[in-house]
């Protein structure tokens, strides 16, 4: 019998433009992005999503989504990894690609539009991907395929939700 993996898709929560002079690296979440990352804890929590390992790109407002987060995700190892700020969706696949076989459920958190594509690669089956990935979204995705093995079209989206449905 092969083991059910789980892969959560997560864009970071909306970021501030207030001042321009930051590079975007170091731009910080809005203070709608902070109300969505808790609405998102919220639904993690509810949904029992418990990933072992969370990737997330070291950009500013990646890291304040998660850190928003975190306590409702149980205790994952977490690695902020360089090579997610700016990834495209082959780049992405590539990494996840490079996960340990015990590792059975991964959260990435990154950014559009990288993390839309590498959804639209992967869900072949159950919902069809959403046409647009905003900030905050989170997709819940199974394959029964090792890491290695992941291949276009071989997960299921079991779920997507956005903040503004949450609260």
């Amino acid at each position: 019998m092969r083991t059910v993996r789980h892969l959560y898709l997560l864009r970071h929560t909306k970021s501030s433009w207030d001042d321009p002079s930051l590079p975007d690296f170091e731009r910080p979440l809005a203070p709608r992005g902070r109300k969505a990352a808790k609405l998102l804890a919220g639904y993690v929590e509810r949904q029992g999503i418990r990933p072992q390992l969370v990737l997330c790109s070291p950009a500013l407002r990646a890291r304040e989504t998660l850190a928003r987060l975190e306590h409702a995700l149980g205790a994952p190892e977490v690695t902020y990894d360089e090579r997610l700020y700016g990834a495209t969706e082959s780049e992405l696949l590539e990494r996840l690609r490079a996960i340990p076989a015990s590792c059975s459920s991964v959260l990435l958190v990154g950014h559009n539009p990288g993390t839309a594509r590498l959804l639209a690669l992967l869900a072949g089956a159950g919902l069809p991907p959403p046409a647009e990935v905003p900030t905050g979204a989170l997709a819940s995705l199974s394959f029964v395929t090792s890491w290695l093995e992941l291949e276009p079209g071989v997960a299921s989206l079991d779920a997507f939700v956005v903040p503004r449905e949450l609260g």
